[in-house]
């Protein structure tokens, strides 16, 4: 009987140590694996919002931004859900274009190998064009994509991403035909449509708020007009709905303990209603739209559904 209750309270006692353990959380620095370039959208999304997450789980939290660029974010993602699922370990993650290698290649993850912390950044997709194709309407453009399908060149940073994927959807909903001509990033895409090397760009709100003087920025694929663009209609105002984006968050490995989830998960959701975090988004043109959890994993579902359609149809390998 001895025996039984000094087991019990050893048992209690390695309970009660491993609570106290979690409820300390985190007692390390933190690594935010960004599989991109430093500079780039994501990791000045990461940059920005780390102080934040920092200050929301408390316990002097640090967050220490590792950059792994590589296949398109595939090789940080990857190593993201490799690590251990300890809550030291978390990475930025982007739609359409993480769901998308997991289609064009073979990949050492899938949706199930990752906890969805938050979508932070929705960066609306706009349709430009270059000064010199004339084309300085969104009816001007679709009436020449028409009278000519194919004609139109396209400058996009990469097939397989949220530009590539505004195409496809712009084709589908008006009936046109483009030829794309995919770049190894924005910024080539926006500078060969600068230069009129390409008639017409798909390209991200971010990546021309401070261009708008030196293209034609015909329409953006937002519910409402953007900040960043506010003169600018929407493509529903123009008779289209049609909404696009990147999407740009973070996630930890799958398997996190609950209470480091629910820690983590906390400090994202702070974000919602902080203005100085909206504040230093808006200095880098970059749109909040938070879904915390659950609603980050369901719009990754959405996502790999769309993904998939584009792939069976229109496979950009």
């Amino acid at each position: 009987m001895l025996k039984k209750i000094k087991i019990a309270a050893l048992t209690g006692a390695v309970v009660l140590a491993a609570t106290a353990a979690w409820a300390e959380y985190p007692e390390k620095p933190i690594q935010v694996i960004v599989g991109y370039d430093a500079g780039g959208g994501t990791d000045v999304m990461a940059r920005t919002a780390a102080p934040f997450i920092e200050k929301y789980l408390g316990q002097g939290a640090s967050l220490v931004i590792k950059n792994v660029p590589g296949a398109s974010g595939q090789i940080g993602v990857t190593e993201v859900a490799g690590a251990k699922a300890d809550g030291y370990t978390i990475g930025t993650y982007n739609l359409p274009g993480m769901v998308a290698r997991t289609l064009d290649r073979k990949a050492g993850y899938d949706a199930d190998s990752f906890t969805y912390l938050a979508n932070v950044v929705n960066d609306p997709n706009v349709i430009v064009t270059s000064k010199a194709s004339g084309l300085d309407t969104f009816a001007k453009l679709l009436d020449a994509a028409k009278a000519e399908p194919g004609a139109i060149t396209v400058g996009m940073s990469s097939l397989g991403g949220d530009d590539h994927f505004m195409l496809t959807k712009l084709q589908n909903l008006t009936g046109t035909e483009y030829t794309i001509v995919p770049f190894k990033g924005s910024a080539p895409a926006r500078t060969a449509l600068m230069g009129g090397h390409v008639a017409m760009g798909i390209l991200n709100i971010s990546e021309v708020a401070e261009f708008q003087e030196q293209i034609n920025v015909l329409g953006v694929a937002k519910a409402a007009r953007s900040e960043f663009a506010p003169e600018v209609p929407t493509l529903k105002e123009q008779g289209f709905d049609l909404e696009n984006g990147a999407l740009r968050g973070f996630v930890a490995p799958a398997g996190l303990p609950a209470e480091v989830e629910a820690k983590l998960l906390e400090a994202f959701g702070k974000l919602t209603e902080d203005k100085d975090f909206a504040a230093a988004m808006a200095a880098t043109a970059n749109p909040v739209e938070l879904k915390v959890g659950a609603d980050f994993k369901a719009l990754n579902a959405d996502t790999l559904g769309l993904a998939r359609q584009v792939w069976e149809t229109t496979p950009w390998n």
